[in-house]
């Protein structure tokens, strides 16, 4: 079954071009959520940013289905939630969540 994203190819501008690709939640890229979480792995290869981006209301047994998780460009994800942008240069290890008020300030990372 196809996927319907929220964004529209033609709707993707060169907002953070270059930085690889990230797997991203389809409540984000689907659903239309913010994101509320992102951390960043050791990349898996040569393509992979490290970047994974989740809107944070996710459970286990969601992220444990892998049609709810996809492979995308971290420009597109951007265009999705410019709010990520200023922290996409942090190294591998790094975490960030939303807080109350919206902002994204730094968590632990998962596992």
């Amino acid at each position: 079954m196809a996927k319907t994203f929220k964004l529209q190819a033609s709707q993707i501008r060169p907002l953070a071009p270059g930085r690889g690709s990230c797997f991203a939640t389809d409540m984000i890229t689907v659903q239309g959520l913010g994101v509320g979480f992102m951390y960043r792995e050791a990349p898996d290869n040569d393509l992979d940013s490290g970047w994974r981006f989740l809107a944070g209301v996710e459970t286990q047994e969601y992220l444990d289905v892998a049609a709810n998780l996809e492979l995308h460009d971290v420009n597109t994800i951007a265009n999705y939630d410019p709010g990520v942008i200023p922290l996409l240069d942090a190294p591998a290890g790094s975490a960030f969540a939303r807080d109350e008020s919206g902002a994204f300030v730094e968590v632990e990372p998962p596992g």
